[in-house]
């Protein structure tokens, strides 16, 4: 399992659902995007209402003449009803407003007045009209660059998903299983595993500061530079060395890597490790039942134009466990602020020591996900590598 995302369901539309819709055809008056978000008959009513509350006070009213409150019920129409239906109650509001108007009123006045509120509730419908379809134009454009936004990512994050290992190294006496769970679809969490020789093999972990976007370009540099690197030397302080100079020739003073390179070799049993600013790796020593730390001997890369490190080496037994993480795991919080902690991985990494190296790496990141509620504010990576040399069945 090389990545790890969550399956979205797509359920069919309930009953209710499509009675909506239904409902909303039955009424053509109504605008699409007022229809579907709630009781179709609902602004129509509101607008009818309203339009009748006018009417009667305009009817028990003489002096002055109240023909110009048409103008709120005919806004609100204005904003909730099709075009058609918002001009018809225009001219419905001017004959209600003639047929009670009083009678002692010159007739040439009377026309002057239902004329100049007709051209005055139109001009007030059309300009509002006008305003909602420049909205929904602008939603319109906004969707779509959503959209489009949508489509670069999905694209960026298969294309990052390349950069991970497709399979394992096939090494005598190992287990190895890792899993990437980008926070923001990008990521800039890496990890890999490269085959030295029939009994050795070279596992990389990193973290690039920040999330997202510019976090995932950094990450695909400094996997394709750890690669190229890995391709010509061997000697990890060296390739380390050379990883700090490319990545600070691309990145700028804000931006850093933390690293960890190790090198495990099944047939001396040992692994040499050198930890750039990385979380500790934990290593259980089934022996003892104890999780050690192999902790970091030298900064960040990319940080400064030299990079002074120490190799460090542990030695491995049949059973024991190393298990390499990115701060996405342990600093994963639970709705109290809590952090699930380092405690908390090395008492999961303890209990599943007797688990596969995938079961372990699933287990681990289960464990962080329950405690979080799903909810990672970074990107999570996990690699377990278990150790077997005794032949016993893996």
């Amino acid at each position: 399992m090389n990545n790890m995302q969550h399956a979205a369901v797509l359920e069919p539309l309930p009953a209710k659902s499509r009675g909506l819709r239904q409902r909303v055809s039955s009424l053509p008056g109504l605008r699409r995007q007022v229809a579907s978000k709630g009781p179709a008959w609902l602004p129509l009513v509101l607008v009818l209402g309203a339009i009748g509350t006018v009417a009667y006070a305009d009817h028990r009213v003489v002096v002055p003449s109240l023909i110009y409150l048409y103008v709120l019920p005919l806004t609100v129409g204005a904003i909730l009803l099709r075009k058609e239906m918002s001009y018809g109650l225009v001219v419905a509001c001017i004959l209600i407003h003639a047929f009670d108007s009083p009678r002692h009123i010159p007739l040439g006045l009377r026309i002057f007045h239902e004329l100049s509120a007709l051209v005055c509730f139109t001009f007030v419908v059309y300009v509002i009209r006008r305003y909602i379809r420049q909205q929904a134009s602008l939603l319109k454009t906004v969707e779509q660059q959503r959209d489009e936004l949508i489509k670069d990512v999905e694209l960026a994050a298969e294309v990052q998903r390349l950069f991970l290992p497709s399979g394992k190294p096939a090494i005598p006496g190992l287990q190895i299983a890792g899993m990437m769970q980008p926070a923001r679809g990008v990521g800039g969490d890496y990890y890999d595993y490269i085959s030295v020789d029939a009994h050795t093999t070279q596992i990389v972990i990193a973290d690039v500061a920040g999330k997202g976007v510019p976090a995932a370009l950094l990450m695909s540099a400094t996997a394709a530079a750890f690669r190229n690197e890995a391709n010509h030397d061997r000697n990890m302080l060296q390739l380390v060395e050379r990883l700090n100079t490319e990545i600070g020739a691309v990145s700028n003073p804000e931006q850093f890597v933390t690293l960890l390179v190790a090198e495990i070799d099944s047939n001396n049993r040992i692994v040499r490790y050198v930890n750039c600013g990385h979380n500790p790796a934990l290593l259980f020593q089934a022996s003892t039942g104890t999780v050690t730390h192999l902790n970091s001997s030298c900064p960040p890369i990319g940080i400064s134009a030299t990079e002074i490190c120490q190799l460090s080496s542990a030695d491995v037994l049949p059973g024991d466990m190393m298990v390499f993480y990115t701060d996405g795991v342990t600093e994963a919080e639970n709705q109290l602020g809590e952090e699930f902690g380092l405690q908390r991985l090395s008492e999961v990494v303890r209990e599943g020591s007797w688990l596969t190296a995938n079961d372990l790496m699933i287990d681990i990141y289960n464990s962080a996900a329950e405690f979080c509620g799903e909810n990672f504010n970074d990107d999570a990576t996990i690699l377990v590598v278990k150790c077997q040399f005794d032949g016993s069945p893996l």
